[in-house]
């Protein structure tokens, strides 16, 4: 089994990246935002998935094991195939997916090509609670998930969408001061999230 690729980046195409790894050129199948990470030439690393079937043997290339992740899940749910989990990460990548499955933005993953609203809603339905990571009960019924106040709710779907991206208590602490406490999740989360690549 591959973990990951890591060497000079020969080719760089639309959904393809060759990291030649000892002189052997590995063909990975990328998403857009792997690719922009990617320089022709520069050294690489991309964390692959296998895909193996009777008439063809593919290896998905990722960036980071966050991306991984999120397409491992994403081929985990009915009907998304790898092709279709592609253009869902490459339409804005794991930190998009994530906050459009805590927050129930079909609008997110429709975005992406080929991705219908059934699809989308099957996506939320059964993501929310892995991607969720058990640290906040979610409901997306017609009333309100629990009895605290919705501020308070949405601090705790952005805290644990940030969580499920990687960041720890004390980072999204420190991430998510002074933040308006009655914004949405997904201007919680962005807050954030602008936060972390201004401290990096």
């Amino acid at each position: 089994m591959l973990y990951y690729v890591s060497g000079p980046v020969t080719v760089l195409e639309p959904g393809l990246a060759v990291v030649d790894c000892g002189g052997v050129g590995y063909g990975c199948r990328v998403t857009a935002y792997t690719a922009a990470q990617l320089k022709l030439n520069q050294p690489a690393r991309l964390y692959i998935t296998e895909s193996i079937r009777e008439d063809a043997y593919d290896l998905y290339g990722f960036i980071s094991r966050e991306e991984q992740r999120c397409f491992e899940l994403l081929t985990s749910v009915n009907s998304v195939g790898p092709k279709a989990a592609m253009a869902i990460l490459s339409s804005g990548g794991p930190q998009n997916l994530t906050l459009a499955v805590m927050t129930g933005d079909e609008k997110m993953l429709t975005a992406a090509q080929g991705i219908g609203k059934k699809i989308a809603q099957r996506i939320i339905l059964e993501l929310k609670d892995k991607m969720g990571g058990g640290n906040v009960e979610l409901d997306y019924s017609t009333g309100p998930a629990v009895s605290a106040p919705a501020q308070g709710g949405n601090v705790s779907l952005a805290r644990a969408a940030l969580q499920e991206l990687g960041y720890s208590p004390a980072e999204i602490q420190n991430a998510l001061k002074g933040a308006d406490p009655n914004a949405s999740t997904e201007e919680l989360v962005r807050h954030a999230l602008r936060a972390m690549v201004m401290k990096g």
